[in-house]
């Protein structure tokens, strides 16, 4: 059924990053065409713990004119070049997860035969030599290069990340509206009129944007979109967050170390570190992980650990009828390759693509809910890949995961890759691109029982000249960068406000 109400005015239920990454970027790029309006409520706390981003950000800062210093300036910001996995695959050991390229590739076959082929005639070199990221994560350097040659994200306060796309949204026109939300109103057609407020204000709207977090007042609430589970696949529920003080420069990555049902995450700003562990409450009750959260954090905590339940999934539709939910409402994967805050931009720049101002159309919909679910669909099976590909079986949370039937999607990328070497990511929204496969199944122990028949193309002078090269071209670019800490320093410090 088509809605054929021109869109004018846009109404976004609920703040913090969601809310006003879609405030900010409707109203600076769309804000001569419609009226953006967002209610939220300073009752209502926000989750506030999606603080690692990845490289896509970056883009969005562009479209919106961010200047890049005093956006990192303001979130307290440091740099990500990739995530730190340590006690994965075994206790003690550690890979990276690196943004950018590992090699170089060529058309008919990527990096990893030539490096394949390299340990059969004994150039036994790791992995990550041959990734600049890589090998600058783990020296702790970081700098601009020309020609973009380095790949990388933010650490963002996310309270003050919504405060400066605040800034953005009002200047460009958007209205903020203080209030509770306690009741969405229907018209006969079960579309969204408008909502009421806890002060009786009825604001009314044609399109509405649901960013409550995971209460879904409107996509879940009101509209009774169903909800796919994942937990079986992705059995975490439950995370304790808290900050605590610096006490250490901050590193240039983003940190994941596993524990026995589950794992701890960290990340360091120019302030403060944002920590907490993510754990499955079957396998650990909460007062085990607050013990195994406050015995492991270095610096002293700010404020109390938070719990935060959450259910692994995702909604049957992401946009029904005249309401889109972005965030938390949409669905959940837990934050461990750090997709919340890309999915938000993804659905962002997916409605700015499609928007129907001149109504709203069924096959608006529904192309929308499939690039939506197409694209979240592929990073679901690549965070269940780091549960299933571990070697662990020190307790029952990792034997499952473990031993767990995984999705035949999945099934088979690892078994082409484990037997082939090879890695196909085809589709056009593809976030963990070749490389990021590559890093994450070698690291956790995936090694290919062949390469393909180009590596031997080479002579074995050849192919160690080839692979010596690229490994001394890293080598010396990381080498003559400067530290993470001082580059920041340099470039973005931030003040002492708070």
């Amino acid at each position: 059924m088509n809605y054929t109400t021109k869109v004018k005015k846009v109404v976004i239920v609920g703040g913090g990053t969601a809310g006003w990454m879609a405030a900010a970027s409707f109203s600076k790029l769309l804000g001569n065409s419609i009226e953006v309006t967002l209610v939220e409520s300073e009752e209502i706390a926000t989750v506030g713990v999606g603080e690692a981003t990845v490289p896509p950000l970056i883009l969005l800062n562009r479209y919106l004119d961010i200047n890049e210093q005093e956006f990192m300036t303001a979130v307290k910001g440091s740099i990500k070049l990739g995530i730190s996995f340590e006690n994965w695959g075994n206790i003690g050991e550690r890979y990276i997860h690196p943004f950018g390229y590992t090699g170089k590739d060529t058309w008919a076959a990527s990096f990893q035969h030539f490096w394949r082929r390299g340990l059969d005639i004994g150039v036994n070199y790791p992995l990550g030599d041959y990734c600049l990221e890589y090998a600058a994560a783990l020296q702790n350097k970081f700098a601009h290069m020309p020609n973009s040659a380095l790949t990388y994200a933010y650490h963002i306060d996310a309270g003050f990340y919504a405060k400066f796309l605040r800034n953005i949204a009002e200047k460009s026109g958007a209205t903020r509206i203080e209030g509770k939300v306690e009741e969405v109103i229907l018209d006969s057609a079960q579309h969204i009129q408008s909502i009421r407020l806890a002060s009786g204000a009825i604001i009314e709207g044609d399109l509405f944007i649901d960013c409550s977090g995971f209460r879904a007042l409107l996509i879940g609430q009101a509209l009774h979109t169903g909800f796919e589970d994942w937990t079986h696949w992705l059995p975490c529920d439950s995370a304790l967050a808290v900050q605590v003080e610096s006490t250490r420069e901050p590193v240039p990555y983003t940190r994941a170390i596993a524990h026995r049902a589950g794992w701890r995450w960290e990340i360091p700003l120019q302030h403060r570190v944002g920590t907490g562990v993510v754990y499955c409450n079957r396998y650990m009750s909460d007062d085990e992980a607050q013990k195994t959260l406050l015995e492991q954090i270095e610096g002293r905590p700010i404020a109390e650990p938070k719990i935060i339940r959450f259910k692994a999934g995702q909604r049957l539709k992401y946009w029904n009828k005249n309401c889109v939910a972005l965030g938390l409402a949409s669905g959940f994967i837990e934050p461990l390759e750090s997709t919340s805050i890309h999915m938000i931009q993804r659905g962002i720049t997916r409605l700015i693509q499609m928007f129907p101002h001149d109504g709203i159309r069924a096959c608006d919909i529904d192309e929308y809910n499939a690039q939506m679910k197409t694209e979240v669909v592929t990073i679901r099976d690549f965070v269940i890949m780091h549960y299933h590909l571990t070697a662990r079986d020190d307790s029952a949370f990792w034997r499952y995961c473990k031993n767990m039937p995984i999705p035949e999607s999945l099934e088979h990328r690892i078994r082409l890759f484990r037997e082939t070497g090879k890695i196909f990511v085809e589709s056009p929204y593809k976030l963990f691109a070749e490389p990021s496969w590559l890093n994450v199944m070698v690291g956790q122990g995936v090694i290919p029982e062949r390469h393909h028949v180009v590596a031997n193309e080479m002579t074995e002078t050849e192919l160690k000249k080839f692979l010596e090269e690229h490994r001394h071209y890293v080598k010396q670019t990381v080498q003559k960068m400067p530290s993470h800490h001082d580059y920041l320093q340099y470039y973005c410090k931030a003040g002492d406000w708070n």
